[in-house]
């Protein structure tokens, strides 16, 4: 039930319990790397969560923090006792350089559908769906134009003992930039993912799971590899 690595899991946190969520991505080939700060916390029970997530990107010489996002999450009644759905509001915040290329320029709203299911005592799955839609996104010329994104996704999770987990994930996901003609430059992502997590239990009932994963790129990302850190602290932070 812990957060997979490129999909979203549909658990929320449990009551008076927060979550750090650290991530790290690194692609060679293009001198490449970004990394993510996630907090996730309990709005007053598990039904609701709120959460952010903070990037920072470099390619080069050049890096910079990109767009904030502030989420919030509603767990869904339980429907079945094996499946969970979670749906993601989000709001981005312009908070990076668009001229650099680590940000839109723009505020944008994306929505999420987090999906989970327990196939067996040894077998979770998840499944993700969602777009995200940045009405006046900038052009390097200061242009503004619309541009719409969507996402989709599949993990399978292997129970494979009681702290160590192996992953296999699936990502597919649109890019759209903003050009200065007013034309959009459009372009897919889509990745296969194995990745291992495993987690420390501490006696004051913290729990450290760090991870790792190789992104493979296929079809129009085939080519691309990269390596894939994840470290996440989830503790109490009241009776």
């Amino acid at each position: 039930m812990d957060n997979s690595f490129l999909i979203e899991e549909a658990y929320n946190q449990e009551y008076g319990v927060v979550q750090h969520i650290s991530t790290f991505a690194r692609n060679d080939d293009l001198d490449a790397w970004s990394a993510t700060f996630t907090q996730e916390w309990p709005l007053g029970s598990q039904r609701n969560q709120l959460g952010f997530t903070l990037p920072y990107m470099r390619e080069g010489d050049s890096g910079g923090i990109g767009d904030i996002a502030l989420h919030y999450r509603r767990q869904l009644r339980e429907i079945h006792p094996q499946l969970a759905i979670s749906p993601r509001f989000s709001v981005m915040l312009p908070t990076g350089r668009s001229e650099g290329g680590f940000g839109k320029g723009s505020p944008g709203l994306e929505v999420a559908l987090p999906v989970s299911y327990i196939l067996n005592d040894h077998f979770y799955a998840h499944t993700n769906g969602g777009m995200t839609l940045t009405p006046t996104a900038k052009a390097p010329n200061g242009s503004e134009t619309a541009i719409f994104e969507t996402f989709i996704g599949q993990s399978l999770v292997w129970l494979a003992h009681p702290r160590l987990n192996l992953l296999l994930e699936l990502a597919w996901d649109t890019e759209e930039t903003p050009l200065s003609n007013g034309a959009v430059l459009r372009s897919e992502n889509f990745f296969l993912s194995p990745g291992v997590r495993g987690a420390i239990n501490l006696s004051s009932g913290m729990q450290i799971v760090p991870g790792i994963a190789i992104p493979i790129g296929v079809g129009p990302s085939r080519g691309d590899r990269a390596v894939f850190l994840y470290l996440s602290v989830e503790h109490a932070f009241r009776r």
